[in-house]
């Protein structure tokens, strides 16, 4: 127990009705996976994480080079948490390191025709997501790369600090790393190396890791790197893309032990042209994977997990030709592990876990950490064995407390509710990205068939394809009529990290995939002030503003505020007892939306202005001096790069 004084009763009550943590909460998404995760019982299914870090263990340790490449099938029905289990297993990688991990949703694998091509995309994508040292996975292995042989490693966040300075100062240096790598790497391809290795700069990774996914890129940019860049049709990707993948997953695990997970194999999106079904493709390639990778009895190693319903293994993988069941689940002995539906105790924990790290995030100490449930209500609902979703879900029914009615017309108890609403800390959504996006996509939504900054907005759509590239990093789409030609404005809301930031500018900078005229990037300037001006993060957001004619919108406390006040008044309108027509009237009225000065920010013509950054100087790569890299060395310049 705590000595720390309980809240007010009535500030607990308030915050209870103003933010409901579990609405849509049983709905894991692949930003779940990669970005801050979601509230965990780490006992929940501990059987199935725990095989996952015996297998890793393993394949590292095995003196067989037999036992190298092992994998594990994981079953469940749809909402017990398989998803939920493999954002654990990230976050535990990401947390300890011991194995990199890679993340493939058969959700974005829309042309099954084209499979091997989309998991090299997937491979890369993945691989550009922050690791265990606090740098891009891509990064750790290319460090490993670079540091191999030498007594004195250098860490990979020093080399990424120090990289694009050194190179600055002696141009043999990527010639010079490439050729140490090779020497120890005969039967690698040497454009590999070099792409893996160009990702230790901030100014090239993104076009490292570009041409690492197969795609092409402007010659200038192929030049600049030493890569070769022929164009290629998609067949042609993926006819390469297997001895491409092949390359790469050898060589990383040389250094590192991989975990690739395929999740929700059984989606019924897509077919191949021969009729095959998802669930057919997918584990005919993991089976592929396992026979082709090279197991050499250096490797760390690779752990391949395949998640499906259990009717989809019992009725279609389990029957499939040629050994494949036995690819699929070798760990495990063509058993696969079944994940378990909540207990009663479970319940309870589930609760107490989810709400911990919401009164946390209040600063709030309630009653008894269960509240506003009872455990005597949480466990009889857990008798019923539900899905961690349906926990979720029944959750989100029951987080209320009773409050009191608010008096008086319609007109009356919207404002008593909006400066309710208004009244919430800005410290709780301001680095909340996507309450933000709905708020904003909200607040245009009551604009439509009215201009603003001369934009006549026609239509909304948060539905933005190709789904499979966008990943939900373009949160909507405003499309309008400007002047007689048609404007479609990209929103992307994006408050977090930095490689959250440098994924969202890439799919904002790509007009043609997205179909956008214009892209519209939603972070604050304090946080834009942070970007170093020879960083990656800084040539993408260049790109957006300068290049494309896009534009950086602040998020400004008193602009965002009203939309996140009217979008909780919509959300709770029962218990403020009014009807959408009334609320939408109420805010039409009192040009609520209309005013808003963030909404016509964004629907405004761009400035074309950069905003001030950081220099971002940095001294040699493997030395803390600025001067001590010569221009021409003997060994290219090696000495001063190690130090």
């Amino acid at each position: 127990m705590t000595d720390t004084p309980i809240s007010p009763i009535e500030a607990v009550n308030a915050v209870i009705n103003s933010h409901n943590p579990f609405i849509n909460a049983g709905i894991v998404k692949e930003q779940d996976v990669w970005g801050k995760g979601v509230p965990d019982v780490p006992t929940l299914n501990a059987h199935a994480s725990n095989q996952v870090f015996k297998a890793i263990e393993f394949v590292r340790k095995s003196q067989s080079s037999q036992d190298k490449v092992t994998s594990i099938a994981i079953t469940a029905q749809q909402g017990v948490g398989k998803t939920h289990l493999l954002s654990r297993i990230r976050h535990e990688l990401e947390k300890v390191g011991g194995a990199l991990f890679v993340y493939a949703s058969a959700n974005n694998y829309t042309d099954l025709n084209l499979v091997k091509y989309q998991f090299q995309q997937t491979l890369a994508d993945s691989l550009s997501k922050t690791g265990s040292q606090k740098v891009m996975q891509w990064q750790e292995v290319a460090a490993a790369m670079a540091n191999e042989g030498r007594e004195n490693a250098t860490t990979p966040a020093e080399l990424v600090k120090r990289f694009d300075n050194a190179y600055k100062k002696n141009k043999n240096l990527m010639n010079t790393l490439q050729r140490q790598v090779i020497k120890n790497k005969s039967d690698a391809d040497p454009y590999i190396i070099r792409a893996i290795l160009w990702t230790l700069s901030e100014t090239q990774s993104p076009f490292a890791i570009k041409w690492l996914s197969g795609e092409e890129l402007a010659q200038l940019n192929a030049d600049e790197l030493g890569l070769p860049n022929p164009s290629k049709t998609n067949q042609d990707r993926e006819s390469e893309a297997l001895k491409n993948i092949q390359q790469v997953l050898n060589l990383v695990s040389f250094y590192n032990s991989i975990v690739i997970c395929f999740d929700e194999i059984d989606v019924k999106n897509n077919s191949t042209e021969d009729g095959f079904p998802t669930e057919s493709v997918i584990a005919n390639f993991v089976k592929i994977l396992h026979d082709t990778l090279e197991n050499s009895d250096l490797s760390q190693g690779v752990v391949i997990l395949t998640v499906m319903l259990p009717e989809t293994w019992r009725d279609k993988v389990n029957s499939l030709q040629g050994g494949t069941p036995d690819r699929i689940s070798k760990f495990t002995q063509r058993k696969p592990i079944d994940l378990k539906p909540v207990s009663a105790d479970y319940m309870v924990q589930l609760a107490t876990v989810w709400l911990r790290e919401y009164y946390s995030s209040k600063n709030l100490i309630p009653p008894h950490p269960l509240y506003p449930f009872e455990e005597s209500h949480l466990r009889e609902y857990g008798k019923n064995k539900p899905t961690v979703r349906e926990a979720l879900r029944w959750c989100a029914d029951n987080f209320k407390v009773e409050e009191e009615q608010l008096p008086g017309d319609p007109f009356e108890r919207f404002e008593l509710a909006f400066t309710r609403e208004n009244e919430a800390k800005i410290e709780e959504y301001i680095e909340d990205s996507s309450l933000i996006a709905e708020a904003l996509y909200f607040g245009f939504n009551t604009l439509k068939g009215q201009t603003l900054e001369g934009v006549m907005i026609e239509e909304l759509t948060n539905d933005i394809k190709p789904k499979a590239h966008n990943k939900n990093f373009i949160n909507f789409k405003v499309i309008g009529n400007e002047n007689g030609k048609e404007v479609k404005i990209g929103v992307a809301v994006i408050q977090d990290s930095q490689s959250t930031l440098n994924a969202g500018l890439r799919r904002l900078n790509d007009y043609h995939t997205f179909d956008l005229t214009r892209g519209c990037l939603v972070r604050s300037k304090s946080k834009i002030k942070q970007m170093q001006k020879k960083s990656a993060t800084y040539r993408l957001f260049d790109e957006l503003i300068l290049q494309r004619g896009g534009e950086n919108v602040d998020v400004i406390e008193d602009q965002i505020r009203p939309l996140v006040a009217i979008l909780a008044i919509y959300q709770k309108r029962q218990n403020y007892k009014l009807t959408e027509e009334q609320i939408l009237d109420f805010i039409s009225k009192n040009k609520i939306t209309f005013d808003n000065l963030l909404l016509r920010e964004i629907l405004s013509d761009p400035s074309g202005n950069m905003p001030d950054v950081d220099d971002g100087n940095f001294g040699g790569l493997f030395d803390d001096e600025d001067d001590n890299i010569p221009d021409v060395d003997d060994d290219g310049g090696l000495g001063d790069l190690y130090g």
